[in-house]
């Protein structure tokens, strides 16, 4: 009876208090009961159970085998704490991993839970497997009011982690200030290194710490490097941290140097030594200055070595460059910036900026170089300089030396290369035909005589020799200096560019050019590459360009294209920083039933610098995100810029390529979506996206501001283009045509005289001046008729791509890059082939155009069907449908007789390639690559 009654109480207390009210008999099942409890602190329930039960306190239990202590100190639960010592809870048991109930107590701050554990004779000493004892939990998290506490009862304040961290290494590395100073004021070791050798100041200045390395500064810390020579200066600026550089500065001012040294070394990242560099030049004028000053004489230092032949080159020129770039970003963005922009370097302008060229000293590296043909000596320089010559004027003034002694040694040359051929023709006399060199004498005499011009001759033939020695030298010397002179080149035009407005060429940069172009279009002729290496300013002054462009453009297509995305990518983020998720707001949202206008609405409102540096499409309705939907993307636009509904562009003759149409503005928002086309284009090239468009030769001539000529007018309309040749081919002084320069053209149905040229209407068409009027009708029908249109494309066009740099490559490489290499069948081709003018498709000049049309890469077999037909493009269904001036016309190959050195040639309006009967496969094959590579166009009637 009294059982039943006692298990009826007990039903009735768990049932009013909702828990059981016994504990298990098992401590694995008692203490996943128990747990819940003391983790909310209900140290009454807690109390209870453990009364009646012979539950062991200090089980432990789970992965990690915890007691309950352990939980009442990691949730700050002090009842049910205080309650488990008093029952006998170890309050030094560790876990798996070494951490007493006090190491969790300090690591989440239950500052009342630590100081029950250690009344109850916690011991603070205990390190956890990896060495932290309870004070370094405090200083990881900055807990200072608890450690002020802890500190009292702790012996060793410097005890050591694993790594020879102390507490005070892991607080200067968090940056927790009152946490250092609790720590110092407790006897910490302010210069105790751990295992690797670093000091808890070195800790600081890894993370940047400012305020934290600043305290250990004031306090006496030593600047010390870890055993591996890294200090904390690198650590600083290798992370970018400029106001901690300033810190250690202001304590040790030696370290500015080494800041300044730094730029050199190519293992620091340069984005990194910009920021640090950036910081300290705004802290006061006077630093600024200095800093740039500093740089100057380094600059100046890499530059002349560079210029010593005996240097490495690669490092020295990567080393020169590297600084100049650091010293124009801050020249930029310096304090007190001058509101004009004039040419400070090239005007003398005294403004604060142009006193950083200034030397307190005589500069002492001056260039090794003989200038006795200058009559200049390197004593006399150096007398020439002062505590006013600038540093960096000093490497320009060795660069001017080098380049004008290079020309002296040209034009020398050149001298002595035409008295060398004076004196072999006079040796040779007047018969040409005997190669060995005679002496100039008529007539045989006696021995003497003999003896005397023997000598002549061989004096003759050891100057010709001696001459023909020294030009070689001097070629020598070009191919020893070019690169090294053009790479200080590059860093003057990166000097001479940061003191000018954005866009703006500096005056003294163009008069430089301009005085030594003969020197470096040598340069580039004998290493093209030197262009593409470091005559970059090219692509940035208009003025320059024209000067070097046949250069340029006879250079590989693949290098150009280089070159292209290399500027036009410049200055954007660095590639090896991490891709950070898209902002929803940079999305272009578009729909898929009106792709063009929502496309053309959301392009126009977007941000034109988020959109160069990366694209995010998504239609509405769906989810699909990525590469894949901007692809798609470009294609539909790319078939929807050429709708007929839309009225811009109209089909030309050939039936694949597209023209702007003259009659666009019957679509009132024309001009806004020619503009939009443009920046669709523009993107795709910045994106390399490819296109499904080709438009005509003509058009993409627009593009690259390359004037169209009459054989342009074939595409729109190849039977006007044909009588176009036929007056430039033939005499029309007596034909009596009477043409003037006007013509009459239908304007919406109505037929308007439009004058060429200002009273064209009573000016007549004659021999002489019918190409000035062969011109102006084409620029008529090919530009004047569109130019609205033309000029709304190329602005959208221009927001992506500079015109400066689209102008590397002509009219057929624009539509490779808009629209790629298309697949050539050759079997195609060659079923669909005719031959005329006496070649049949038996012939062996014929077999061997196959054969080398076969060895062709793809690249060349579009150039020759560019060659021939003036497209790049196989029209759909093969070559059996190329359309020619008259509709289809096969492509054609006829034969012409042959003469040494003749290109073959190609009238594109019938799709006709005239080849000359070639003695060999090797012959035809070098002929027909260099009229590919070359160009050798011709515009011949059917």
């Amino acid at each position: 009876m009294e059982r039943a009654m006692e298990q009826l109480n007990r039903l009735t207390r768990s049932l009013r208090r909702a828990r059981t009210v016994e504990l298990p008999d098992d401590n694995e099942t008692a203490v996943y009961t128990l747990m819940p409890m003391v983790m909310a602190d209900q140290h009454r329930s807690v109390s209870e159970l453990l009364s009646n039960s012979k539950f062991d306190v200090n089980y432990a239990f789970g992965r990690v085998k915890r007691s309950l202590l352990h939980i009442a100190a990691n949730c700050g639960s002090v009842e049910c704490l205080v309650l488990l010592l008093k029952k006998g809870a170890n309050p030094n048991y560790q876990d798996i991993s070494g951490c007493t109930p006090l190491h969790l107590a300090a690591r989440n701050g239950q500052k009342k839970c630590m100081s029950k554990l250690l009344e109850y004779s916690a011991d603070v000493n205990i390190c956890n497997n990896e060495g932290l004892t309870a004070i370094h939990w405090l200083a990881v998290n900055g807990r200072t009011e608890l450690l002020h506490d802890l500190v009292q009862h702790v012996s060793n304040v410097d005890v050591e982690d694993a790594m020879g961290q102390t507490a005070l290494h892991v607080a200067c590395q968090n940056g927790h200030k009152t946490t250092v100073q609790c720590l110092l004021d407790s006897g910490a070791d302010i210069n105790r290194p751990n295992v690797s050798g670093a000091t808890p100041l070195y800790f600081a200045c890894s993370h940047g710490q400012r305020d934290t390395a600043q305290i250990l500064l004031m306090r006496g810390a030593k600047y010390l490097p870890d055993k591996n020579g890294v200090t904390p200066l690198d650590l600083c600026v290798q992370g970018g941290y400029g106001e901690t550089c300033e810190v250690l500065i202001q304590y040790h001012p030696r370290l500015f140097q080494t800041i300044i040294q730094m730029t050199q070394n190519e293992d620091l990242r340069e984005n990194m030594l910009r920021q640090v560099l950036e910081h300290l030049s705004q802290q006061s004028e006077s630093q600024y200055l200095k800093i740039l000053t500093s740089l100057a004489e380094v600059a100046t230092t890499n530059g002349h070595k560079l210029l010593s032949l005996s240097s490495n080159y690669e490092a020295q020129m990567k080393s020169l460059l590297r600084i100049v770039r650091i010293f124009c970003h801050v020249f930029r963005i310096g304090p007190s910036s001058p509101s004009n922009g004039n040419d400070m370097g090239y005007n003398g302008n005294k403004t604060p900026r142009s006193q950083v060229f200034k030397v307190r000293k005589v500069y002492d590296v001056v260039r090794k170089i003989d200038v006795k043909e200058m009559n200049v000596t390197k004593h006399a320089f150096i007398n020439q300089t002062s505590h006013e010559q600038e540093p960096l004027e000093l490497l320009w003034h060795s660069l001017d030396e080098w380049l004008v002694l290079i020309a002296t040694e040209l034009m020398k040359n050149k001298r002595d290369s035409a008295n060398i051929t004076s004196i072999l023709l006079k040796q040779k006399g007047p018969d040409h035909q005997d190669a060995t060199p005679t002496p100039p004498f008529a007539t045989a005499g006696t021995e003497e005589r003999k003896e005397l011009s023997t000598d002549a001759v061989e004096l003759k033939t050891y100057d010709v020799a001696g001459k023909q020695e020294a030009c070689a030298d001097c070629q020598d010397v070009i191919s020893m200096t070019a690169n090294r002179l053009s790479a200080v080149i590059q860093a003057f035009y990166m000097c001479c560019s940061c003191q000018m407005p954005q866009g703006m060429t500096s005056p003294r940069f163009i008069e430089f050019v301009c005085k030594h172009d003969d020197v470096l279009k040598c340069f580039v002729n004998r290493n093209p590459k030197i262009i593409f290496d470091h005559f970059h300013f090219l692509l940035e002054c208009p003025e320059l360009m024209s000067r070097f462009m046949h250069i340029i453009k006879a250079q590989p297509f693949k290098d150009r294209c280089e070159w292209f995305y290399e500027h036009l990518h410049a200055g954007q983020p660095d590639s090896d920083m991490v891709h950070r998720p898209v902002n929803e707001n940079d999305i272009l949202l578009v729909h898929r039933d009106s792709i063009f206008r929502s496309s053309c609405e959301v392009v126009s409102k977007a941000n034109c610098a988020k959109l160069k540096q990366g694209i995010a499409v998504r239609f509405h309705g769906e989810e699909g995100m990525g590469q894949g939907v901007v692809r798609e993307w470009f294609d539909i636009l790319s078939s929807e810029i050429v709708n007929p509904d839309y009225a811009l562009f109209t089909q030309s003759a050939d039936g694949t390529t597209f023209q702007p149409n003259s009659n666009s503005s019957v679509n009132p928002d024309h001009l806004n979506y020619f503009r939009f086309a443009g920046q669709i284009l523009g993107l795709a090239l910045n994106h390399r996206q490819l296109v499904n468009i080709y438009f005509t030769r003509s058009f993409y001539k627009h593009i690259l501001g390359i004037p169209v000529n009459y054989q342009d007018v074939a595409s729109i309309d190849p039977e006007y283009a044909k009588n176009l040749q036929w007056i430039l081919d033939n005499d029309i002084s007596d034909l009596g045509l009477e043409l003037t320069f006007s013509v009459e053209t239908d304007v919406f149905g109505a037929m308007e005289e439009v004058p060429l040229k200002p009273g064209g209407a009573s000016i007549l068409v004659t021999q002489e001046n019918k190409a000035e009027y062969v011109q102006l009708v084409t620029e008529l029908r090919m530009t004047r008729a569109i130019q609205p249109q033309i000029n709304a494309f190329l602005q959208g066009f221009h927001m992506f791509i500079p015109p400066s740099l689209i102008q590397l490559f002509d009219e057929y490489e624009l539509e490779l890059l808009l629209s790629g290499m298309p697949e050539i069948d050759v079997n195609d081709w060659l079923k669909n082939t005719e031959y005329t003018s006496g070649y049949e498709r038996g012939d062996q000049v014929i077999q061997w155009f196959w054969d080398v049309v076969e060895e062709l890469t793809q690249e060349e077999r579009v150039l020759l069907l560019q060659f021939v037909t003036g497209s790049s493009r196989v029209p759909h269904g093969g070559f059996a449908h190329i359309m020619g001036g008259s509709g289809l016309q096969n492509f054609t190959i006829a034969a012409v007789p042959y003469t040494a050195n003749l290109l073959p040639t190609s009238s594109t309006c019938i799709n006709m390639l005239k080849l000359p009967e070639y003695p060999s496969k090797e012959i035809l094959k070098d002929r027909l690559l260099v009229a590919l590579h070359c160009g050798s166009y011709g515009y011949t009637m059917a």
